[in-house]
């Protein structure tokens, strides 16, 4: 079994998820078995508990891990399925070492961070190697090289790498070059301090892959390879992609990493065949058909509170052959302005989750103003409750109906705590999270965009639709398209009379692909283009 290990320095949100999670399509289209997984340094258990604005959204897994979104852009990028194996915490480090010398498990000797600390996460990679069977590991470490909370996890992939032996471990590093803009040229010394840094530690990179927002010339090259002892063809360009991040594969590729780590490794295959990729990045840069959708949040500040939300209606683009351009709404500014001077002329209108009451009222605006002008709506989580309240208040003239999430005393409690949490305090890890069956109604057009009658999605919340209420929505045309199975969750609503009015309690932005659109953002962006084009752009 071989291990590729990513680091990164000079400074964070360089794309270190996003060069692992291309070299694995990469390496997957070689034909080789990856996994990958991620080491975050900071001491929380898991990011549940965390602001998105602190860390962008959460990324929820099959298992109900609550994890960071590299996880997102490695499940996207490959085939692989993830759990919580899969993405290793400080927090749960440490959290483990504590409870095993509590236990008794170090038998009376004194804990340490070399070896307790350092000895956990080996351990996590190679429960991961004999639980995946894959051919390749690859482990991204978090943060930038130099922190004090990474040193341990630096510390044990450096031990790991020793014990694993030579031609069984390749250390990728992504750096930054910047082009300083009064001198007109790149500065490679960031990167020579970053590299010196990562050797101090013991751990020297056989490649280096570097972040620049202009092309590194073979001069640049030489002078990193000769400062920072690698091969000049071990010096990766990593250029700013000039439409999307699904380029960075075939970018890769151009560079010769694969080969190059094939090399490393001691692993023979065939040339990766990455022509289904070529045909996803046209359709991303010269898409046939072009619309415009809203995206209605309280995070829009932060481009990666919906990061998967965002992808996601960019594959529904590619599968309609259909540029996306998504328009970041605050819903504030709806509270401020009203819906009709912000929200015409979209084709759609997408509400994704959250929690506080911070923008509902404007949410809840977004979604009478799809219903009543006939503009298609997907609700995702909090967006199929806002569409509930909506009809509740204007349909069903529930004055003040609400969520208890965001008025106990509401009149009308239309979305409710689920049993489950009423006793619930701890906040980490304790939503109704994972994968759930949900079973379909025949006849609704949630069936006809599945094609199925069963389908499973990953879920995070603790609110839900409350039955009591159920009898009387159904009678005004509000259909309950999909449920748990025993139907006793509401799971999947949508209206009659609209050319496309769905909203899902779960989370389908994290099961989407490139090149396998999740249904609800297919049928989504083909009803949006209908909407202002009039023509259908597929059949489903």
């Amino acid at each position: 079994m071989k291990f590729i290990f990513v680091t990164g320095g000079v400074v964070s949100s360089l794309g270190k998820g996003l060069t692992a999670a291309a070299l694995g399509t990469l390496l997957e289209n070689r034909g080789l078995k990856v996994a990958l997984q991620k080491f975050d340094p900071y001491l929380n258990v898991d990011p549940g508990t965390m602001s998105p604005y602190q860390h962008g959204e959460v990324y929820v897994l099959d298992d109900g891990a609550e994890t960071d979104l590299d996880l997102g852009h490695y499940e996207r990028f490959t085939s692989t399925k993830l759990s919580r194996m899969n993405n290793l915490t400080s927090g749960q480090v440490y959290q483990t070492v504590l409870n095993n010398e509590r236990e008794g498990k170090y038998l009376g000797k004194t804990v340490q961070v070399i070896p307790h600390v350092t000895d956990e996460i080996k351990r996590r990679i190679h429960n991961l190697a004999e639980q995946s069977k894959a051919a390749v590991i690859i482990t991204e470490i978090g943060g930038t090289t130099g922190d004090i909370e990474g040193l341990p996890f630096l510390e044990a992939i450096r031990e790991f790498a020793l014990e694993a032996g030579i031609g069984n471990t390749c250390f990728i590093h992504v750096t930054y070059v910047p082009f300083i803009k009064a001198a007109g040229e790149l500065k490679t010394k960031p990167t020579q301090q970053s590299v010196a840094k990562l050797r101090e530690i013991g751990i020297a990179p056989n490649i280096i892959a570097c972040r620049c927002e202009k092309p590194l010339d073979k001069e640049l090259r030489q002078k990193i390879s000769m400062f920072c002892n690698v091969p000049l063809e071990a010096v990766i360009e990593a250029k700013d992609v000039d439409h999307s991040i699904y380029e960075m594969p075939l970018m890769l590729q151009r560079e010769r990493m694969d080969d190059l780590v094939c090399r490393i490794l001691h692993l023979t295959t065939p040339a990766p065949n990455m022509a289904y990729w070529q045909e996803i990045i046209r359709k991303l840069i010269a898409p046939q058909h072009r619309v415009r959708v809203g995206v209605v949040g309280k995070y829009i500040g932060l481009q990666d509170a919906y990061k998967s939300v965002y992808e996601a209606l960019i594959h529904g683009g590619v599968a309609n052959d259909c540029g996306v351009e998504i328009v970041q709404v605050d819903a504030e500014e709806i509270e401020k302005h009203g819906a009709k001077s912000i929200l015409s002329g979209l084709g759609g209108i997408c509400v994704p989750g959250g929690f506080g009451e911070r923008g509902i009222e404007g949410k809840i605006l977004a979604a009478k103003f799809a219903r009543e002008n006939k503009i298609p709506y997907l609700g995702l989580c909090l967006g199929m409750q806002i569409a509930t309240i909506e009809f509740a208040r204007s349909i069903l003239k529930l004055d003040k109906a609400h969520s208890t999430e965001f008025d106990e005393n509401t009149p009308h409690p239309v979305i409710a705590l689920l049993d489950a949490q009423r006793k619930v305090t701890k906040k980490g890890g304790t939503m109704r999270l994972g994968a759930q069956p949900c079973q379909l109604t025949l006849g609704t057009k949630a069936a006809e965009l599945y094609g199925s009658f069963v389908i499973q999605e990953r879920h995070r919340h603790r609110y839900e639709f409350n039955n009591a209420y159920r009898e009387k929505f159904e009678k005004a045309g509000f259909i309950f398209s999909g449920t748990s199975p025993d139907g006793k969750l509401v799971e999947i609503i949508e209206l009659k009379d609209h050319p496309y009015f769905i909203a899902s309690q779960f989370h389908p932005e994290f099961l989407s692909k490139p090149h396998q659109p999740h249904p609800l953002f297919k049928g989504f962006i083909a009803a949006a283009h209908q909407t202002i084009h009039h023509k259908p752009l597929y059949v489903i």
